[in-house]
């Protein structure tokens, strides 16, 4: 692997295509499967931003509802949801090495064809490559809540990314988050509700229930029990 040369977050670099980073690449030791999944497989599921703007029903070979998971981490959320629903399309977009390598390999072990990857900034997937009004559902769990108020600026959850979003969803589309850190579930739903273009899905309050289709992960059972809570939001584009 290339060594790493993201910007430090302390040192406030920013790239041009999109400003400042709400992610910071960290190298490590990747497994032999790890490896597997980035040199073998993500020559046949892999995407990248030189491809352009994606036709989805040619890259899945197919007319089928598509899910899109913005940060998927080591990717054991996004594969439960694309073997429990073989009927829907689902592209993940994470920057962590070992978790790109991980997902693919495990795709590619349980013959799954219905999930694609991006090793990319998922700004530039949302401006250069995702058609608009193409996605049912967009995914953002557990995203990096930069608690210090000095970095709150480095949350992806900004005005223009909620724009990107909207842009991408069909109409009726669904924008889902969710966190473990109280002050960005509450800082998540002041954005989302000044944020023109959707009306929450919550039956009453800000809040929605865990929904079952979204799998309940190593590190979420291990903070239930530590007594930490998870906060789910469901918005719905109205425009």
């Amino acid at each position: 692997m290339t060594e790493d040369t993201t910007p430090d977050p302390e040192a406030g670099e920013d790239t041009p295509h999109r400003g400042i980073k709400s992610y910071v690449v960290r190298s490590g030791r990747m497994t032999l499967a790890q490896r597997r999944g980035l040199e073998e497989v993500f020559p046949r599921l892999g995407l990248t931003l030189s491809q352009g703007r994606l036709d989805l029903e040619a890259l899945f070979g197919r007319q089928a509802p598509c899910v899109v998971e913005i940060g998927f981490g080591m990717g054991g959320s996004l594969l439960q949801q694309a073997m429990a629903n073989p009927d829907t399309d689902f592209i993940g977009i994470e920057v962590h090495p070992p978790g790109v390598g991980k997902l693919l390999d495990d795709v590619d072990k349980a013959g799954l064809c219905n999930v694609r990857v991006y090793r990319e900034d998922a700004l530039k997937v949302l401006d250069d490559c995702l058609p608009a009004e193409s996605v049912n559902t967009l995914q953002l769990f557990f995203p990096d809540p930069w608690p210090k108020k000095r970095h709150h600026k480095r949350r992806i959850l900004q005005p223009a990314f909620i724009e990107r979003v909207r842009r991408v969803l069909e109409p009726q589309g669904r924008f889902h988050m969710a966190t473990d850190w109280q002050p960005y579930a509450e800082y998540m739903v002041e954005t989302m509700n000044e944020a023109p273009g959707f009306v929450t899905l919550a039956p009453e309050g800000d809040y929605v229930p865990r929904p079952d289709f979204r799998p309940l992960t190593k590190f979420e059972t291990r903070g239930e029990r530590l007594g930490h809570g998870v906060w789910d939001l469901i918005y719905q584009r109205s425009d």
